[in-house]
């Protein structure tokens, strides 16, 4: 698609294509394209006390916005506690995780660049049915 034939979105709160994996869900905005393949953009929900999709990387940026309650994130080898506000960057390749070890909801804005990461969203889905994601402690 030409970045001439992109069309404008407007999504209410709550609105875009959903994932559900247990605990953690996922609300793609805009992917594939509707970004012309440069960028993702996804709200990741994890309900209090989630562990998250366990330590990986992969090739593209990682950049989260924490928009509701607080987020933990592993960077690299060093968890930090990412309140409402914070601002974290995985660069490509680098390792990186997030969960949830509070007692209430914590929300995610996550994008991802290059794009085109929704199509990846099936195999995710299928794999946390096998794998549900754990507790946090505190629980």
């Amino acid at each position: 698609m030409k970045h001439e034939d992109r069309q404008p979105i407007f999504l209410a709160p709550g609105q875009g294509r959903s994932y559900s994996m247990g605990p953690i869900s996922a609300i793609f905005k805009a992917d594939g394209e509707e970004s012309a393949g440069a960028y993702s953009i996804s709200e990741w929900w994890l309900e209090p006390h989630s562990k998250g999709p366990g330590a990986h990387s992969h090739n593209e940026d990682d950049i989260f916005f924490v928009i509701e309650g607080t987020m933990s994130f592993l960077i690299g080898e060093a968890w930090t506690e990412a309140p409402k506000g914070s601002f974290v960057l995985a660069p490509s390749g680098v390792t990186h995780d997030f969960e949830n070890r509070s007692a209430s909801r914590a929300g995610v804005l996550n994008i991802s660049t290059p794009g085109n990461f929704e199509q990846h969203m099936p195999q995710i889905v299928s794999w946390f049915e096998q794998h549900p994601p754990g507790k946090t402690g505190g629980s």
